[in-house]
């Protein structure tokens, strides 16, 4: 008898936590990392409530829980919590509840604190990850034709570096016919974007910044004239985790601000401002003019050894072709001009959107540093080189690529010797090139 009842409660542990593991739909995701609080994501497939538990590293012993949050259909059955109190420097170990039972996951749930290391000891050296360009086929709703997506283990390789933070670029998800003209479709198409199993074990142990354009937007080249543009936002919010939305903005759009160690993001939206391609009585806006002066004034306040400006399309690129700034050029000279004019240093741009990865660097003199422009494209989507007819004065030699890639970040060094080590990596692992840029060089 008392066997039997023993197998019963073994049966009915067991399939409880299966029963809570079947509900999870996707994550759980690390957003921003503070020194005091972190950010935690996570999706269930219907109504439930959820909480984390968390614990110093290696200290199972001294547990603490947030708060429990009941997911919602609006939102995407999507819980978004932040855990407080903790201590800066200190890595975290973490599990996910589903209605009180645990959520298992087949690979290590970790988050990390910001380090406390101003007036201590030199800022402590960390890596990146950045890419754009994240295509997840769905044959019922793509195209007809060869699939437009592939090579999914590419999360798996970029897990495998091991990076502190990864920063998307923009057409993090792509938004389809179908998806577009609802608030109920482009919940539905972030939901099966962030549900790919090879995503899963990244999003658990990485801490995860983003922007957005087009396609995580709205249709192909969707600009300030979308009419779900403000369900758009709302819905982006509802996915990721950044620290903050719609800064210098009045709240509008996604732009905001993040920090890591001695490095400062300082992420840009690209399309809620942005004029139409084929308005031609008004100078074209990306950024708009509110967006550009709150930049200016981040990036001149800012004590940051690199200020990284993240944007979703080609910053640098001298061919005004397709929705590069350079179609918008009197905006962008503007805002290059006044970073010169104010002397900002350490200024770096991360793009995406052109589905190959190159470099660009900008120099007018040698009275003045060299701005870099990385743009890394794609993660998962097609592959496309350059156009025959572009001509981008800039694009330095050798750092094409046209194949599935990412780049990895490292930023080492002493205080006053900071090196930013770019690494850009295909699918398969493989390095296709590495630049080293000294912080000293961008003064």
């Amino acid at each position: 008898m008392r066997i039997a009842f023993l197998f019963t409660l073994l049966f009915y542990i067991t399939s409880s936590a299966f029963a809570q593991t079947t509900l999870l739909q996707s994550g759980p995701m690390l957003g921003y990392s503070a020194m005091r609080e972190v950010f935690l994501w996570v999706q269930t497939k219907s109504e439930a409530t959820v909480h984390f538990e968390y614990w110093e590293k290696g200290k199972p012993q001294s547990r603490a829980k947030t708060d429990k949050v009941v997911t919602k259909k609006t939102e995407g059955f999507t819980a978004r919590i932040t855990a407080t109190d903790l201590t800066p420097s200190t890595k975290y170990e973490y599990e996910v509840f589903i209605n009180g039972k645990k959520a298992e996951r087949p690979y290590p749930l970790e988050f990390q604190t910001q380090t406390l290391w101003q007036y201590r000891t030199d800022p402590p050296n960390f890596k990146f990850a950045f890419g754009s360009c994240n295509y997840v086929n769905q044959p019922p709703y793509d195209r007809p034709g060869t699939p437009y997506g592939g090579d999914h283990e590419i999360f798996t390789e970029i897990t495998k570096q091991k990076p502190d933070l990864m920063v998307w670029g923009g057409d993090n998800t792509y938004l389809r016919e179908v998806d577009y003209d609802s608030y109920s479709g482009m919940l539905a198409r972030y939901t099966h974007t962030r549900s790919l199993p090879e995503m899963q074990p990244l999003l658990g142990a990485t801490h995860h910044l983003a922007t957005w354009d087009d396609h995580d937007y709205g249709p192909n080249d969707a600009d300030r004239s979308f009419i779900y543009k403000d369900e758009a936002t709302n819905i982006f919010k509802i996915f990721w985790g950044n620290p903050n939305y719609g800064v210098g903005t009045d709240g509008k759009g996604i732009s905001g601000k993040a920090a890591w160690a001695d490095v400062e993001f300082f992420i840009l939206d690209n399309r809620y401002f942005k004029s139409p391609n084929d308005r031609i009585d008004t100078s074209k806006e990306l950024l708009g003019e509110q967006q550009i002066e709150w930049l200016l004034d981040a990036l001149a306040e800012s004590r940051a050894t690199f200020k990284f400006i993240v944007m979703g399309v080609q910053a640098l690129n001298t061919a005004a072709m397709f929705e590069n700034y350079s179609t918008c050029a009197e905006e962008k000279t503007k805002l290059l001009t006044k970073i010169r004019e104010n002397k900002i240093r350490g200024v770096v741009f991360l793009t995406g959107d052109r589905h190959h990865t190159v470099l660009s660097m900008l120099k007018e003199s040698d009275k003045v540093y060299p701005i870099y422009d990385f743009t890394v494209s794609p993660f998962t989507s097609g592959v496309h080189a350059p156009h025959p007819e572009e001509n981008n004065a800039l694009a330095v030699a050798n750092t094409l690529v046209t194949e599935k890639n990412f780049a990895i970040f490292e930023v080492t060094g002493a205080t006053k010797e900071r090196v930013l080590k770019v690494s850009i990596i295909n699918s398969k692992g493989e390095v296709k090139w590495t630049k080293e840029i000294a912080a000293k060089d961008l003064r």
